[in-house]
């Protein structure tokens, strides 16, 4: 019992901090003056971004689910075999001329930002601290004669709240702002889908802003009869203080909302229970702390952007570009890479319920995805358009990527990981096994046989060869290749743990029948015949290594291709990349055990890549020091993958197993993390002193045999008894709920 307690009072002392430090606040003398660099609060489903605009504190509003969905693209015009046939006969340009130029010529369809709110910082004199506390998502600033200016978005309920202090509050009130969609300036139609085209190209009538004593309401009027409403109220609750609150409504009329002093407090204190609950999910302790403050600032994105009953998050979620324009690529779903990687964090973060916005919207607009299946691609099953808008409606783009025959293979991962992570047999029954199946059997629709091997008819490999006929290939591409291997493999694990083992036995065959990849001297080739000839900056044709996890580093086998392939990436440069690359590369890095280059990469993201309120710009923001991309159009998924890349150095999840602290560097000698969540819905804490695993401790969310690579022989604490060995495996059973401490013997 005693020694028990000193094991108890050992964790409490040396596991880090459920609440992450007020060191990793973004914490600012003044405003920033652009919108890309603004102070962000969100919910999921509203979001704000504070700065200042033409001496005036901006608070651009924004809410996830206002979308112009008017159709440009023509879908219904085509298919995959015209497609084809487009390449046979050498008039490739009608494909291109049908499938991108309505992406790029038609303002619509888009995300739609809302309006914004302004006070006159002249009334308020000179910022002298502009923070925002990530523990709290509470932002204040404070000015030079004592003033201060306190603002908040509900965790959970669609209100923003805003709260001053000063010795007299006088006329300190706010001002709505519409946003111009009716303007005499040229609206140049020829600017492009990454700068945003003006907002008046949509046409909408411009809005009207009613002013009724304390609150303003701005009805703004979109299209074929769509509105959304803007209400904005606040209240003088004494000669020194005033309260606020603003929503949005989306197709029906907002509601007028009581206020008082008494339920404002009563709503910041369940919003800040919310993000107390929220920090005590997972945390982490490494060395390196300007690499563990960009993750938890990547951490508190992710608790302002996805949340179930929210949309999933876009290219800019919740904050929408205030420019004048529309969002870069017009804020939508790109499912070639983005969506995916802004969710990689969620899982292991041990923060499921965000997680699960993505496969809610991806189970919402599945209905759609089936038809889309059935009128392009002519077959039964379940595809998924690369780029589409928030109700599932593609898009358009370039047809390689916005029209793949493989997403719904990378989509299906991710209901794949919600239940290998949570291990939830009801999730698994009602959604993650007929998500993957009706994906699989598309798959096995749309592939023929040929010499015994199993084809898709044209494959492409992210953005490889941008849009040019060149970026189709007559047979797999190593990007669809693992796809498909890794869509049929998890669709045998899923028929097997639903109890259908004949249906698992077809699924394995037909993975059987795949093709191996293709490899040479350089590694992972990007197809039969094409090795990776320069720098460019998807990963696509090493998606076998991550995030699909099909070559293992611990397997004598799959070492030597990884290494190739990583060596090679390194010999091509990183002058084509952008900076989720660089995020995804760490996270490469890390399935290869190479943590040096892992955190160099994280480094060269944190510091190179991001704005001072640490969005992800994509260019290279230091003159190009690592990347001829020196651009700045603001997306997410850079952030959540560079999250991810920090768990990669402490703990991965593998095909049955897990590892501890797998790319750790040597002279990280002292890391930790609790509550960190792996495959098989295990809970675990592990703490590592003078390189050596000191604690580690499991938590099983259900029953399960706990399995991990280790190197030194592990114990169980309590009976001081040695882990079972299955090969180079230690493995443990453990029952729902139990908890077992184990160390190095």
């Amino acid at each position: 019992m005693k020694y028990g307690f000193l094991i108890f009072l050992f964790f409490a002392a040396h596991l880090v901090s459920a609440q992450p430090s007020a060191v990793y606040n973004l914490n600012l003398t003044d405003l920033a003056t652009r919108w890309d660099e603004a102070i962000p609060l969100g919910n999921g489903q509203l979001g704000a971004l504070i700065w200042k605009k033409e001496n005036t504190i901006r608070l651009s509003l924004d809410r996830a689910d206002l979308w112009d969905e008017r159709k440009a693209f023509e879908i219904e015009k085509h298919d995959f075999k015209w497609v084809q046939q487009q390449l046979k006969s050498n008039s490739y340009q009608a494909a291109q001329q049908w499938g991108d130029s309505p992406y790029d010529r038609s303002p619509y369809p888009t995300k739609l930002p809302a309006a914004a709110m302004t006070f006159n910082l002249a009334k308020f004199g000179k910022v002298v601290s502009n923070v925002l506390d990530i523990q709290t998502a509470v932002h204040t600033l404070k000015f030079d004669d004592g003033k201060t200016l306190t603002s908040f978005i509900h965790a959970t309920s669609p209100m923003g709240y805003f709260e001053i202090t000063a010795k007299d509050i006088g006329d300190l009130g706010p001002e709505l702002i519409p946003h111009q969609y009716e303007t005499k300036t040229n609206t140049d139609e020829q600017k492009s889908v990454v700068d945003g085209q003006s907002l008046a190209r949509l046409g909408y009538k411009q809005g009207n802003i009613v002013k009724m004593g304390n609150a303003q309401l701005l009805h703004q009027e979109t299209y074929d009869h769509h509105f959304f409403e803007v209400m904005l109220c606040w209240e003088k609750v004494s000669s020194t203080k005033l309260i606020g609150y603003w929503t949005i409504s989306n197709d029906e009329k907002v509601k007028k909302q009581p206020l008082s002093l008494e339920q404002f407090e009563k709503a910041k204190r369940s919003h800040l229970a919310w993000w107390t609950s929220y920090w005590s999910k997972s945390n982490i302790s490494i060395p390196e702390k300007d690499l563990e403050k960009q993750y938890y600032l990547e951490l508190y994105k992710l608790g302002a952007t996805a949340r179930q009953g929210a949309p999933a998050i876009t290219l800019q979620a919740v904050w929408t570009a205030d420019n004048g324009g529309l969002p870069p690529w017009k804020g939508d779903f790109h499912n070639d890479l983005n969506t995916q990687l802004s969710y990689w964090p969620a899982y292991t973060a041990n923060r499921m319920n965000e997680a699960q916005s993505y496969t809610d919207w991806l189970w919402k607009i599945r209905p759609k995805n089936l038809a889309y299946t059935q009128q392009y691609f002519g077959v039964d099953g379940l595809n998924i358009p690369g780029v589409l808008t928030l109700n599932g409606y593609p898009m358009g783009g370039w047809i390689q990527y916005s029209l793949s025959p493989t997403v719904s293979a990378w989509t299906a991962q991710h209901f794949y990981w919600q239940w290998k992570y949570s291990m939830d047999p009801t999730f698994l029954k009602e959604q993650a096994y007929p998500y993957i199946i009706a994906a699989a059997t598309y798959l096995k629709n749309i592939t023929y046989l040929k010499d015994g091997k199993r084809y898709l008819p044209l494959s492409s490999s992210p953005e490889y060869n941008d849009n040019s006929t060149a970026a189709w290939f007559n047979s797999w591409t190593n990007f669809d290749l693992s796809l498909a291997h890794y869509l049929f493999a998890i669709a045998a694990e899923v028929s097997t743990a639903n109890g259908k083992a004949e249906a698992a036995k077809e699924w394995t065959g037909y993975g059987a029948e795949l093709p191996n990849f293709a490899i040479d001297e350089t590694g992972l080739r990007v197809a039969e015949g094409l090795s990776m000839k320069h720098s460019h900056r998807h990963m696509s044709p090493y998606m076998a290594i991550y995030p699909l996890g099909i070559l293992d580093i611990n397997n004598t086998q799959d070492k030597s291709l990884i290494e190739k392939s990583l060596s090679h990436l390194e010999q091509l440069g990183t002058r084509a990349w952008v900076g989720y690359s660089f995020s995804w590369m760490a996270c490469l890095h890390a399935r290869a055990k190479q943590s040096q280059q892992a955190v160099v990469n994280l480094q060269k993201f944190a510091h190179n890549f991001c704005s001072i309120n640490s969005f992800h710009l994509n260019g290279d923001q230091n003159g190009g020091q690592y990347s001829d991309f020196t651009y700045r159009p603001f997306t997410l998924e850079g952030n959540f993958a560079f999250a991810q890349g920090i768990h990669e150095l402490l703990i991965q999840s593998k095909n049955d197993y897990i590892e501890v602290f797998p790319a750790t560097p040597t002279d990280w000698k002292n890391v930790s993390f609790k509550n960190l969540r792996t495959m098989g819905g295990f809970i675990v804490s592990a703490e590592k002193n003078n390189n050596k695993i000191t604690l580690l401790k499991v938590t099983a969310s259900q029953d399960g045999i706990f399995r991990i690579f280790e190197n030194t022989d592990l114990q169980d604490i309590s009976t001081k008894k040695r882990l079972p060995k299955d090969k180079q495996l230690q493995y443990i059973r453990l029952k729902k709920g139990q908890t077992v401490q184990l160390s190095s013997v």
